[in-house]
């Protein structure tokens, strides 16, 4: 992978994963994720070979690495290890409000998870680090989506 994002996007996959919001649509190459308060909803595709991934989360579209939509569909298609018991451990985490409380320094925000749940640090890094590592080590490219990324529906 050209471009890596921050390990605390692995965090933010669990929780996607974790909480039930990724819809594979593998006959249509294509999946859905929704945001962590539901306010978006996210469309990641690959390529019929799934040498490419493309996605209009703000992370995959603005910065050009793969963003936790994109991570948390490679997790539940088997393309990356996913730690079961870590992903739990971060299950109904609304990462749209900590990373706004937190300015975005996105590892204070998974630091201030860990510590207000009580977990394990090393493990759960070590965890993370692992699915990072086989992140890194995949070969495939990661493209913005055709579709510009949703806005936050207003009430």
């Amino acid at each position: 992978m050209e471009k890596l994002p921050p390990i605390a996007k692995v965090y933010e996959a669990w929780s996607a994963v974790a909480d039930g919001r990724v819809k594979l649509h593998p006959d249509e190459r294509r999946a859905t994720v929704t945001s962590s308060n539901g306010e978006k909803e996210y469309t990641v595709s690959w390529d019929e070979d799934g040498a490419a991934y493309s996605s209009n989360d703000n992370a995959t579209y603005w910065q050009g690495y793969a963003g936790y939509p994109v991570i948390a569909v490679l997790m539940e298609q088997g393309r990356l290890p996913l730690d079961r018991a870590a992903a739990e451990a971060f299950a109904h985490v609304d990462w749209s409000d900590l990373n706004e409380r937190f300015k975005h320094d996105y590892a204070a925000a998974v630091a201030h998870v860990v510590a207000e749940r009580g977990l394990d640090a090393t493990r759960v890094e070590s965890a993370a680090q692992t699915a990072y590592d086989a992140l890194a080590a995949l070969d495939l490219a990661v493209k913005r989506g055709s579709v510009r990324p949703p806005r936050t529906k207003k009430a």
